[in-house]
Parts: C-alpha cells; sequence; structure tokens
C-alpha cells in the first residue's frame, strides 16, 4: 500500500508514477506546460489533473514542480503567494527569465528528442 493507502499497481497510482517520473526528467533551466507534461507521460490531455496532483505534492518533494507552467509559459501560481514565489524564484536561480508573468517558451521550453522506432 501506498502512503496514500491504494494499492501501488491502481490505476491513479499508476499514472500518478508515470507523471513523477517524465517530471523528473526536466532539466534545469527548461519548463514544460501541464498539458505537455500530460501528453509526455502517456495521459492524454490531463493537463488540470496534472497541475491538481502536483498540488498535493509534499512540501518536501524533490521533483521540479516549479519547471511546469500553464499555457504559453504563463505562471500560473499567484505572485505573492508562497508557492508562487518559490517558483519564480526557483526558475530565476536556473537562469530562466520571467517576463510579465509569463516565461518565453521558445527559449526555455524542452523539447526532449522523439525517438522513432
Amino acid at each position: 500500500m501506498t502512503e496514500h493507502g491504494e494499492d501501488p499497481q491502481s490505476p491513479a497510482q499508476i499514472r500518478r508514477t508515470a507523471l513523477y517520473l517524465t517530471l523528473a526528467q526536466v532539466p534545469e533551466g527548461k519548463v514544460v506546460s501541464y498539458g505537455q507534461l500530460a501528453q509526455m507521460a502517456g495521459l492524454g490531455r490531463a493537463a488540470r489533473w496534472v497541475g491538481r496532483t502536483l498540488s498535493q505534492l509534499p512540501a518536501d518533494s524533490r521533483l521540479p514542480w516549479h519547471r511546469v507552467l500553464g499555457a504559453g509559459g504563463r505562471i500560473s501560481l499567484p505572485a505573492g503567494s508562497p508557492s508562487g514565489d518559490e517558483q519564480r524564484a526557483r526558475l530565476r536561480g536556473e537562469g530562466v527569465s520571467i517576463l510579465n508573468n509569463r516565461v518565453d517558451i521558445q527559449r526555455h521550453g524542452w523539447r526532449p528528442v522523439e525517438h522513432s522506432g
């Protein structure tokens, strides 16, 4: 049983594991959108689910949740909130520039190499 009291092979836990494994690969200084992360984890169009799931991470999580943004590079956590301020500080610490609450996706977006065949 997991900390959430569910079978580790339950569909919910499998989805969460796929999400966490994918998120763990986002390199320093790069960002992805909630929707992009969902697709890369094989979860289809589950952007809202990704956001909800990441909001439930424990405070001491080592996953780079701060590298996940809204569509178009928008920072969805409010400025002035503890998590919003932490996200902005972590991104800036990795050399990611933020302008008008957005990150330049052309410059900072993560595009993993597609492996064919």
